[in-house]
């Protein structure tokens, strides 16, 4: 699965390219708080059954921010965020939610899934696939079987556990021995992500400091 390095990869790429003329080392460390964010319900799986990947990776941790951020830029008589840190703000709030849904959130969903309408509707879901075009069949993809698409729900927070070094055994179940294992990147694909992000928003960086000099 995407660990946090490549999570905070893919959105150092994201920020680098939305954020425009408003992009400086304060406005990454935004969009990179943004993006972890989810990952602390990783601890709440100490206390809560199936707690990671479902109480802080779902759609509603993206849409009510949005809806929030919406009302106050563009219906509140005075925005408290364009007051409080004007343009600069409001780009970077709009770029950290986009990053959060697409570097963090779809991300897991792609890899082993996640509890996306957590807790209206109580199942994660595995988009786990590929897309391709085949001479035969034409485009085909599996990331929703069509003719079935129960066949991408994995469980419910009852049932479902995603191991991780942190919390490597379901609530309730010793430890004990168990290796802990914290992924980096676990195939080549991620890696390539996770260097370039962090690579190409280094460049970013100096560029922005040698032009401020």
């Amino acid at each position: 699965m995407p660990s946090t390095l490549v999570h905070l990869g893919l959105a150092a790429l994201i920020a680098t390219a939305l954020l425009s003329d408003h992009f400086d080392w304060k406005a990454l460390v935004v969009v990179f708080a943004v993006v972890a964010f989810p990952e602390l319900d990783t601890f709440l799986g100490f206390w809560f059954d199936g707690a990671h990947r479902a109480y802080l990776h779902n759609l509603w941790v993206v849409l009510i921010p949005a809806i929030l951020l919406t009302w106050d830029v563009r219906i509140r008589d005075r925005s408290f965020v364009r007051t409080r840190w004007g343009d600069w703000g409001v780009r970077v709030g709009w770029v950290s939610l986009v990053a959060l849904l697409f570097a963090h959130i779809l991300l897991d969903a792609f890899f082993n899934g996640v509890n996306l309408f957590w807790p209206l509707h109580d199942s994660f879901i595995d988009l786990s696939g590929r897309l391709i075009f085949s001479t035969e069949r034409g485009i085909v993809q599996t990331f929703i079987e069509l003719d079935d698409p129960s066949a991408s729900i994995r469980g419910t927070t009852a049932d479902t556990h995603y191991r991780t070094g942190v919390d490597p055994t379901p609530r309730g179940e010793p430890a004990g021995d168990v290796e802990r294992i914290f992924p980096l990147a676990d195939n080549g694909t991620l890696f390539v992500v996770m260097v370039s992000g962090f690579v190409v928003a280094g460049i970013r960086l100096v560029e922005v400091h040698l032009l401020d000099r």
